[in-house]
């Protein structure tokens, strides 16, 4: 099974996560916010992945910290769970339509890390949060996760809908990337090594 078991403790944060990327048991997620509670389920529930989060944070200042540390420790618990990466996809993309937004998010795990986002929210807030704090929570996975994320919003009316979208996308993405490699039994590059 590959799972890891994260803790990070600062003195604006204390957080507890369990990822398991073979076991799609819906875990316990508590963030902090029930919007990011919200789009973090849809990453468990449409990855097929099993995570456990508890996430004590300054919210009475804002979300920032608790969603930069828990982009921190997701990424981290990304490279754990791959380990050398041996037979796996690597790469993984996907479009999502939720309503009247459409999404695209392309990743790949190569050890290499590459960010962008070509996303403009048509709100300053969602749930509650700086819309801004999202590409933020993306940076510090990407950067984390030592991956290459590529996150677009082609449109959407509705923030909600334009980040659950981006969340679900991103999700599936991620399933596609893990998945055991059709055709690369070993490490899935040319050079032998991510």
């Amino acid at each position: 099974m590959r799972s890891s078991k994260i803790s990070r403790k600062t003195s604006e944060t204390d957080i507890q996560l369990f990822l398991n990327l073979d076991d799609c048991s819906r875990g316990k997620i508590s963030s902090g916010s029930g919007f990011l509670d919200h789009m973090l389920n849809l990453f468990q529930v449409h990855g097929g992945f099993h995570l456990d989060l508890t996430c004590k944070g300054d919210t009475e200042v804002d979300m920032h910290h608790s969603m930069e540390d828990i982009a921190i420790v997701l990424g981290q618990a990304l490279v754990e769970c791959l380990g050398d990466k041996k037979g796996i996809e690597r790469y993984g993309f996907y479009f999502v339509p939720m309503d009247e937004a459409l999404s695209r998010v392309c990743i790949d795990f190569s050890n290499r890390i590459g960010f962008v986002w070509n996303v403009k929210l048509p709100a300053a807030t969602a749930g509650g949060i700086e819309a801004s704090m999202f590409e933020h929570f993306f940076k510090s996975l990407c950067e984390n996760a030592r991956m290459n994320l590529h996150v677009e919003l082609f449109y959407g009316n509705d923030n909600h809908h334009c980040l659950e979208s981006i969340f679900k996308a991103f999700a599936r993405a991620v399933a596609m990337a893990v998945a055991p490699s059709r055709n690369v039994k070993g490490v899935p590059s040319s050079k032998g090594v991510l």
